[in-house]
């Protein structure tokens, strides 16, 4: 259990990379995959690099953000469509720390041990920084981990593909942080491929647990987002390529 004096400062997140785009001229580009960027007090944090480092540096390009100013890159899980776009970013910026889970294949843990990045390998809950937290890889077929931070407004909750269950990463989030307020959840939380009656029964979980807001994306699916949005009202947020939020 975390317990500490909890800093007034904003959470700022750019989606640089989704399925989807939010800009009038289809500028940045969508695909399939996710990025975002997340800014929190002086520490910028690249969360997952999409499927080409193309499209993901021409859209933060169009974003006005410079590769360089980022401090850490954080990989939630090996597949290619949240790492494809790691080697065409360290070529412009090998100088990060970059924190991934330890089970990683050996192809992807050789591409960052071969540049002059700092590698963490992550096994278990800890904290990076202040008030920045990894939930540690999950077990299973696809080892994932999740990205939290904390501040006034509560604990804001970051994930990848949450192929583990996104009822298992919010468990994990409330297990460590168990008196504290999920004041927002961004990411895929895949649930395209699950079948109606586990959807409604997933999506009903996610409100009992009282994550006050929410912003799926990616491999969440058009069912299911809709169907969030049905039951978050206000609450909801459309995601896209270019959207900022601040929390």
């Amino acid at each position: 259990m975390i317990v500490k004096n909890i800093m007034k400062s904003v959470v700022k997140l750019t989606v640089l990379y989704d399925n989807n785009s939010l800009s009038a001229e289809l500028l940045p580009e969508p695909d399939w995959g996710f990025a975002c960027l997340i800014e929190f007090r002086e520490i910028k944090i690249l969360f997952d690099t999409g499927e080409s480092g193309n499209i993901l540096l021409n859209n933060m390009m169009h974003l006005k953000i410079d590769p360089l100013s980022i401090n850490i890159v954080f990989l939630s899980h090996f597949h290619h469509d949240h790492t494809g776009g790691l080697i065409e970013f360290l070529k412009i910026n090998p100088y990060v720390k970059i924190f991934y889970p330890q089970s990683f294949p050996i192809h992807l843990i050789d591409a960052i041990n071969i540049s002059v990045s700092e590698p963490f390998p992550v096994s278990e809950f800890q904290e990076i920084l202040t008030d920045i937290y990894t939930l540690g890889e999950f077990k299973g077929l696809i080892p994932e981990q999740s990205l939290v931070l904390r501040n006034s407004s509560g604990i804001v909750v970051i994930t990848g593909c949450a192929h583990p269950g996104i009822i298992c990463v919010l468990e994990n989030v409330k297990k460590f942080f168990p008196n504290e307020t999920i004041s927002f959840l961004i990411g895929g939380f895949h649930l395209h491929k699950m079948q109606n009656e586990e959807r409604t029964k997933t999506i009903n979980r996610i409100y009992e647990m009282e994550v006050q807001s929410i912003a799926p994306s990616h491999c969440t699916g058009d069912i299911a987002s809709k169907m969030l949005k049905e039951k978050y009202g206000t609450k909801y947020l459309e995601i896209g390529v270019g959207k900022i939020v601040e929390i």
